[in-house]
């Protein structure tokens, strides 16, 4: 009795636990949404899955109860009985139900009451996730676009069908739920009986209760297969994604024939109740499973190999056609702007000064190097973390220029570990400080990348000034601090010293009360935190810190990018987030990765990185979807228009949607039902080698002037070869600027001619004799030799090839730029500046401005390679160089390097002499 008592107390403290720790995360997900001023759209969404749970879950439990009320008379009749019982020694004893003290109608409506109540709240529960699939079906948004086969409008199957699918589903797991505890119930009532529960399907009740479910079953799969119908626009596996003639012909008559069927047996089972002729029930099942064998099997196949083989393109042509247009429209494939671009032409030295806004931004810095190499030379302290480099593109000086940037978040499981307590993570160490900025196309003479921005506190050699540096919120920032409390937070390392803060911004949520505190203390799981002296009520907590966290949480409903990028707007320091609107049921659309065949970039996510106030911008107005999540959350998307201009300058076409449609566009580019049939035309994406290994070619940014525009802008540019060739054939651009944002254009070359795909440039290098012996030396040397990316640029009417080399030594990780290869027509070089290689493709005059500084030197506005300064520096690299290829056995090279150094001091001491 004792141990019963026990148990009893402990489980009762567990639920109250449980239930505690649910409630103060409820309190403190509504605080937290109430900071960020998005307690309506918490409230909307907590109102769904709880509304959708309760009524779920009192349908259920409804349902179950009714159901298992007819079988408590046939339990408490069984459980009352005594029979006499004779045995082998013919022995007679009264027979007793063993449970027939229990058999009263309290106990066994207690225990109906207590299965359907359990059943009710997991089912409920189960579903709750569901709470979006019924706002869109309470909010839906016409397509305006009549699908082809039953011309039902886009947003049918979008925003109704699957509510109608999920509604089947939950009926059909009811049924079968109920089935399950009614058929227990008869059971246990002959199990009573003595009978072991043998033959209690004879029974009559048993058969008339389980016969009648049975009926609702089969009603209830003619449903099913009339929804059917309208996923058959989904159907895959034929010559394209979405119904062919066989799935029209064949398959769309079965649904509808077992439809019928379905009805009948149905019918049949409710008249077998009164007949009670259990053989014509079976007989109906087993002509359903015969007719669904031979309308949904056999004769498929028949139509398919008599009919459609032997004349397959005649017969498929107008599927084909649904299939190229429906997935063209769901891709935004159909708004592709197609352009010729001659590509075999030559430039000449007067092309590249006349697009020196294009050559300038030429990326010479992979992300991937660069990565290492900023963490060598600008995470200052092993806390901080240089976690992630984004390109974006910033006016400098008065000019476009694109930067490579990196956040430097702190990272507290890089903290000492004597230095891992509660106080340094939680009150301590509350923020990474600052953002290391470089040029794409700059590197200094010793190979490393020439900052814009460095060092803490920040330093800038341009226009771009860091003013708030703190960040609070972004990539790395995955635990829980306490700002303001009674000490300071060390803020930025400041010599032997150390700099201190106090956090002055005001959306976080305050500790408030000894109860308030004991909620964060419970949610957060922290019990330190409702201990601690250092916190008071004033202090604030900042929690679901990380971007990843923080922006889903207010938003699951969207999809998102896997790259938020940083920017500086204004001094501070923002995140911008692309978050997609995406389905799975765009009609006879064929899905990419995760089966969703529909997406926009319909939302840019804007994220405060010291602040964390997070606001939400439509993007695309025209997207149904976030009309419908628009009308479901009022007020919770912002105009386009709203955003700060500054940061409108840096919204971009966003890679991963880029990348989506690239690779649909692949074979989606053929509209003629024909080519596509044949795959005349089908295209590839070119390879690249990357540090040795060969892998599909990234689209990348850049700023060009596209043929036929005024002004240079910054786009996304993404090649693509034929099938089973390497030549290229097109290049896919997204456009990021201004009034032409979002708009994807394709530049297609001459059929007739051969242009260089990547795949040819990368062997023509590896098989320049020149440039595979220095390779080759630089390997031998106790160094490593990387290819970053091979960019293939536009320039006027032709195709300028551009491909980084970096070393990096065994000992060091640290890659310095110290080769960059250009290939253009049948020529190809390897210098070690940009600006050497162009002078020596195109001869001299194609100088690049601050294509190199020596390290440590500011540039300053107006400087060139001609003045004093620029040719001391030159000189400098000259000898290096020529000292490199001495060490490297390059002869030839090394007398080159000592004519260009003499050369170069001639001038020198021309200038001198003015």
């Amino acid at each position: 009795m004792r141990q019963r008592f026990l148990t009893v107390v402990i489980a009762a403290i567990v639920v109250v636990l449980m239930l505690a720790r649910w409630g103060a995360n409820l309190y403190t997900d509504w605080l937290w949404f109430g900071s960020l001023q998005y307690q309506s759209t918490f409230l909307t969404i907590i109102l769904s899955e709880i509304g959708l749970k309760i009524a779920v879950g009192v349908a259920i439990f409804i349902l179950l109860f009714i159901n298992l009320m007819p079988t408590r008379s046939r339990i408490m009749k069984a459980a009352s009985m005594s029979r006499v019982i004779e045995d082998e020694d013919n022995v007679i004893s009264m027979y007793r139900a063993p449970f027939s003290k229990y058999a009263k109608s309290g106990p066994i409506l207690a225990v109906y009451l207590l299965i359907s109540l359990v059943m009710a709240f997991f089912v409920g529960t189960a579903v709750a996730g569901d709470w979006v699939v019924l706002q869109k079906f309470l909010h839906p948004t016409p397509f305006n676009i009549a699908d082809p086969i039953f011309g039902k409008d886009i947003g049918f199957y979008v925003f109704q069908l699957p509510f109608y699918e999920f509604l089947y589903r939950l009926f059909v797991w009811a049924l079968f739920l109920i089935a399950f505890w009614v058929a227990a119930a008869y059971f246990v009532a002959e199990t009573i009986n003595g009978n072991q529960g043998k033959g209690f399907l004879k029974t009559d009740a048993a058969r008339f209760h389980l016969s009648a479910l049975a009926a609702v079953y089969f009603f209830a799969r003619a449903f099913g297969y009339r929804l059917d119908q309208y996923n058959i626009l989904h159907s895959a596996g034929g010559i394209v994604y979405g119904p062919t003639y066989t799935d029209i012909h064949a398959n769309l008559l079965a649904y509808k024939i077992l439809f019928w069927v379905s009805i009948v047996i149905a019918v049949i089972i409710l008249v077998n109740i009164f007949m009670k002729r259990f053989r014509l029930v079976l007989y109906s099942i087993a002509s359903m499973v015969i007719i669904s064998v031979l309308v949904g099997g056999i004769y498929p196949v028949i139509i398919q190999k008599i009919v459609v083989v032997p004349n397959e393109l005649n017969k498929e042509t107008p599927y084909i056609e649904n299939s190229i247009k429906y997935t063209r429209m769901a891709y935004n494939l159909d708004e592709v702007v197609k352009k010729e671009f001659p590509a075999g032409r030559t430039l000449v030295a007067d092309d590249i000064k006349n697009n020196m806004d294009t050559v300038e931004n030429i990326r010479l810095w992979d992300y991937r190097p660069l990565q290492q190499t900023y963490a060598q030379i600008q995470e200052m302290r092993t806390y901080y973390e240089l976690k992630s480099i984004d390109v974006d593109r910033y006016v400098i000086n008065g000019e476009y220029r694109q930067l490579m940037l990196s956040p430097r978040e702190l990272n507290q499981e890089q903290l000492p570990e004597n230095a891992k307590t509660w106080v340094n993570q939680r009150l301590k160490y509350t923020h990474g400080y600052g953002i290391v900025a470089s040029p794409v196309n700059q590197v200094t003479t010793e190979g490393l990348p020439q900052l814009t921005i460095k060092d803490i506190p920040p330093v800038t050699t341009s226009d771009i000034k860091v003013e708030r540096p703190e960040i609070y919120f972004g990539e790395s920032t995955d635990n829980y601090v306490i700002v303001n409390a009674r000490e300071e937070e060390f803020d930025y390392p400041k010599g032997d010293e150390n700099a201190y803060t106090m956090y002055q911004g005001t959306n976080g949520v305050k500790v408030g009360s000894l109860l308030k505190r004991a909620m964060f203390a419970l949610s957060l799981g922290d019990y330190k935190l409702l201990l601690s002296s250092e916190v008071i009520s004033d202090s604030q907590v900042l929690y679901y810190r990380s971007l990843t966290q923080r922006v889903p949480k207010i938003a699951s409903f969207l999809n998102y990018d896997a790259d938020p990028y940083m920017v500086i707007e204004g001094g501070k320091l923002y995140w911008i987030w692309d978050a997609y609107t995406t389905t799975s049921m765009y009609p006879y659309a064929e899905p990419f990765e995760g089966g969703l065949n529909y997406i926009r970039n319909s939302v840019k996510v804007v994220v405060d990185a010291y602040s964390g106030v997070v606001d939400y911008y439509i993007a695309d107005d025209s997207d149904p979807l976030i009309k419908t999540y628009s009308s479901i959350f009022p007020g919770m998307f912002k105009p386009l228009g709203d955003m700060p201009e500054g940061l409108r300058n840096h919204i971009r076409y966003p890679s991963d949607m880029f990348m989506v449609q690239a690779n649909k566009y692949l074979n989606y580019h053929m509209e003629d039902p024909i080519v596509f049939y044949n795959k005349e035309d089908q295209w590839n994406l070119p390879a690249e080698i990357i540090s040795g290994k060969q892998q599909n070619m990234e689209p990348y940014y850049t700023i060009v002037k596209l043929p036929g525009e005024s002004k240079s802008e910054y786009i996304q540019i993404l090649p693509f070869t034929p099938h089973k060739k390497i030549n290229m054939i097109s290049w896919l651009a997204g456009r990021s600027d201004g009034e032409n944002y979002g708009k994807l254009l394709l530049y297609e070359f001459p059929k007739q001619e051969l242009v260089y795909g990547p795949q040819q440039i990368e062997a023509r290098i590896d098989q320049d004799s020149y440039i595979s012996q220095q390779i080759t030396l630089w390997s031998q040397k106790g160094s490593s030799v990387n290819r970053g990316n091979l960019l293939v640029i536009p320039i006027k009417d032709s195709l300028l090839y551009v491909e980084p080399l970096y070393l990096q030594s065994e000992q060091s990780r640290m890659p310095e730029l110290r080769r960059v290869i250009v290939a253009h027509g049948d020529r190809i070089v390897m210098e070690p500046t940009l600006e050497e290689a162009l002078n020596k493709m195109f001869g001299k005059g194609t100088t690049v401005q601050q294509s190199q500084q020596p390290q440590g030197q500011e540039p300053q506005p107006g400087t060139t390679i001609e003045s004093v300064k620029g040719l001391t520096a030159e000189a400098n690299r000259i000898y290096e160089e020529g000292q490199n290829r001495l060490r490297a056995g390059d002869w030839a090279g090394y007398g080159e390097s000592n004519k260009k150094l003499k050369e170069t001091l001639d001038e020198l001491s021309r200038r001198a002499a003015e």
